[in-house]
């Protein structure tokens, strides 16, 4: 099967063409295609590669150990493999698994200003301890941060068009319904995707079989190396208490409320003994965190209470693998995504929205009588996110944009199994339009 293509595929071509480039890190979760998309680049847009896996290859994390000179590291290089080629402009410089040699990063400095080579780093962000990462290489460094596929790229690893996907975009912004023949089919795709997620191997098998044989063991062994992983990387913290949020988030999603409550972790857990560990699994690309505003108002930054917020899986794949077995079944057998009072809908809507480039901000008052999905803005105003497992009534929605209280609110959006289309106060759009959320309000009012 021909490779998949990503949108990091145009960001990496954008760099190289940059005149004032830097080295980059491109950073991510396990499995979500990093190296299968800067060793495909590399082939196609430079005469020489020189690639080195410090996680496979430990005998190169030895060639900082005479300093940070570009041709001191390139000499210590050419001892272990005199096969690779050195030539100013031609040669990509490529260290994977950067999370095992963090002295790598302290070289980008020096290969910054050197600029005879151009050098990619890639590691998983579990392993990276990036705060040692930002001091050893701080203003010398881009960062990309890569996530698993969004539904546009898998939309174009099941041979959709730009044009095809454009054409869904022009009734989006026309405000005109699609077709039934559009809506059912790329509902069908939107399901296919909810179960499998974004991880690249998993969605090339699942286009290769043509169904979901084989998918949900693949899943469940990401779960299990990510728990390995912790085991591995976690520093500082505890890592059992990271084990113990990791395995209860699907638990606490399932909840009416949602709201992860360290208490109901372990008994007698505490706060303050928690602290940082969702966080942990945020930076590590793992979970998505939705932290709750103080007040529906901007801006959205700094109006949010830090200790109370949502766990989303970062991939829904992972959320769909982390659930029982009756539940599996009914998901692949059935598509029965109304179970788990909404989690699933919410979950790959956080998800999207992430990979959309939006932080995650969700509202409930004291009294519970108002609660909604999302926050998210334009130019000037609040957009309150409904996401709808069925298709009911939508109070909290109303009242947000009907109150004279939440004056920064003009109009809202609901994510449902509908068509398009707008009620003089909110805008209805299926759930597989939320990776063109971003699109359309910058579009909106041109």
């Amino acid at each position: 099967m021909p490779r998949l293509r990503r949108k990091i595929d145009s960001f990496l071509l954008d760099w190289k063409n940059s005149p004032d480039k830097m080295p980059l890190i491109v950073k991510g979760a396990r499995q979500v295609g990093k190296t299968d998309a800067i060793e495909n680049f590399a082939k196609n847009n430079y005469k020489y590669v020189v690639e080195i896996n410090f996680a496979l290859q430990k005998e190169y994390k030895t060639i900082f150990d005479d300093g940070f000179e570009v041709d001191k590291i390139i000499n210590n290089i050419s001892m272990i493999n005199n096969n690779f080629k050195f030539v100013p402009k031609e040669t990509l410089i490529f260290f994977d698994e950067l999370q095992d040699c963090i002295n790598c990063a302290t070289s980008l400095k020096s290969f910054n200003i050197d600029k005879r080579y151009d050098v990619i780093c890639s590691g998983s962000i579990m392993g990276i301890n990036y705060k040692e990462i930002e001091s050893n290489s701080v203003g010398n460094k881009q960062d990309y941060t890569m996530y698993s596929m969004d539904f546009e790229e898998f939309l174009w690893a099941k041979g959709y068009s730009e044009e095809q996907i454009e054409d869904l975009y022009i009734c989006m912004k026309e405000v005109k319904p699609l077709s039934t023949t559009q809506y059912d089919v790329m509902m069908n795709n939107f399901k296919e995707y909810m179960i499998l997620g974004g991880m690249p191997f998993i969605v090339a098998k699942y286009i290769e079989n043509k169904n979901f044989s084989g998918i949900l063991p693949m899943q469940e062994q990401i779960l299990k190396d990510y728990e390995e992983d912790i085991a591995k990387y976690a520093e500082g913290l505890d890592k059992a208490r990271i084990l113990n949020t990791y395995r209860k988030i699907s638990a606490f999603l399932g909840n009416e409320n949602k709201k992860f409550q360290i208490s109901k972790i372990v008994d007698g857990a505490r706060n303050r003994e928690y602290v940082g560990v969702s966080d942990w699994l945020s930076d590590a690309g793992i979970v998505n965190i939705s932290y709750c505003m103080e007040e529906c108002a901007l801006p959205l930054k700094g109006n949010y209470n830090p200790d109370n917020y949502r766990l989303y899986f970062a991939d829904t794949g992972m959320l769909i693998a982390s659930l029982d077995d009756e539940a599996q079944d009914d998901l692949r057998k059935n598509q029965n995504f109304n179970t788990y009072k909404g989690a699933i809908y919410e979950n790959i809507v956080g998800d999207m929205l992430v990979k959309a480039g939006y932080q995650l901000y969700f509202y409930k008052n004291e009294k519970g009588t108002i609660e909604m999905d999302f926050f998210i803005r334009d130019t000037n105003s609040l957009i309150p996110v409904e996401v709808k497992a069925r298709d009911n009534s939508t109070p909290s929605l109303n009242k947000l944009i009907d109150s004279n209280q939440f004056k920064d609110i003009k109009y809202g959006i609901k994510l449902a199994n509908k068509n398009i289309g707008f009620n003089g106060k909110f805008y209805t759009f299926p759930y597989f339009f939320t990776f063109l959320l971003k699109r359309f309000l910058n579009e909106k009012d041109l």
